[in-house]
């Protein structure tokens, strides 16, 4: 007999995790990285250090939102949250924050690779909306969807990508 909680049931309970994983946060948390270098872009040239500050902190700023009104809008009509349901919708809602990490890991190593403030805007401009695009593959993949499917949601949210570009590139000329 195995013992409860040995490391087949913590694989088992990992693996159901992931197959239950909501990525809606990631493309979010995408989408609101390439508005805050949008945003913060268009004031002129901005340090970067403050930018990654900006980039997390917003991240942060909305998974707080977002964990909030899951709780207290919905939830709250039905039952109170108690600790367990508190912490999976912040481990659900985490995402937002994630993927404001590699747009601000673009902006901190941007330097290394000789890069301006204006041409680490434009990398983490792409990296977050590359990660936009992958945020969405890993959820239409994971929900099992057809390959035509994944390419279909690819390419709208590349071309939701491509708009916030296109923003970005209205707003600086």
């Amino acid at each position: 007999m195995r013992a409860e909680g040995g490391p087949a049931d913590r694989k088992a309970r990992r693996a159901e995790r992931r197959a239950r994983a909501d990525y809606t946060g990631g493309v979010y948390g995408s989408m609101l990285a390439a508005s805050v270098v949008i945003g913060v872009g268009s004031l002129g040239s901005f340090p970067r250090f403050e930018l990654v500050l900006v980039l997390l902190l917003t991240g942060v700023v909305f998974w707080i939102a977002h964990v909030h009104a899951h709780l207290f809008g919905a939830r709250l009509a039905r039952h109170a949250p108690d600790r367990r349901g508190i912490l999976l919708v912040c481990r659900a809602e985490w995402p937002i924050v994630k993927a404001a990490v590699p747009p601000a890991a673009a902006v901190a190593v941007s330097p290394l690779l000789g890069l301006d403030v204006r041409g680490a805007l434009w990398l983490a401009l792409s990296v977050a909306v590359a990660g936009q695009v992958g945020w969405s593959v890993a959820a239409a993949r994971r929900a099992g969807a057809s390959r035509r499917l994944v390419a279909i949601t690819a390419s709208v949210n590349l071309l939701l990508g491509l708009l916030i570009i296109s923003f970005k590139i209205f707003l600086t000329h």
